[in-house]
């Protein structure tokens, strides 16, 4: 059992991002699922599918690459089960001057940092990606 889900899906991520794979299996849950579904609308990743049967589900995350390296830069892991990191929606951080994203858990769900501040929503940082 992982302490830390969030973490271990960025590790895979980096991992592969790194290796030059194009595609990595990830263990399902919904909250992972939302965040690859936010990577894959901000242009980190070109598929996410959900396979396997009811008890045992995964996500396939297919990576974007330009040329032969990927798209994906950096993972952060902003918010961990042990510190908590929490913004409203006029301290939520930019990364690299706007150039990555923050992705941020709030009460309409898991959104980018620009869609947040649209809205007005303030939540947990997760990650930021670039």
């Amino acid at each position: 059992m992982l302490s830390d889900p969030i973490s271990d899906l960025l590790c895979r991520l980096r991992n592969a991002a790194q290796a030059q794979l194009t595609e990595v299996l990830v263990p399902h849950s919904r909250l992972k699922l939302n965040i690859a579904e936010v990577l894959k609308q901000e242009g980190y990743l070109t598929d996410v599918a959900v396979e396997g049967a009811t008890t045992r589900k995964n996500i396939r995350l297919k990576l974007k690459f330009a040329g032969r390296k990927s798209v994906i830069e950096g993972l952060r892991r902003l918010s961990s089960p042990g510190r908590r990191v929490y913004a409203g929606c006029d301290q939520i951080p930019k990364v690299r001057g706007g150039l990555g994203v923050v992705v941020l858990s709030t009460s309409a769900g898991v959104l980018t940092d620009r869609e947040a501040r649209r809205r007005k929503l303030g939540g947990e940082l997760l990650c930021s990606v670039w």
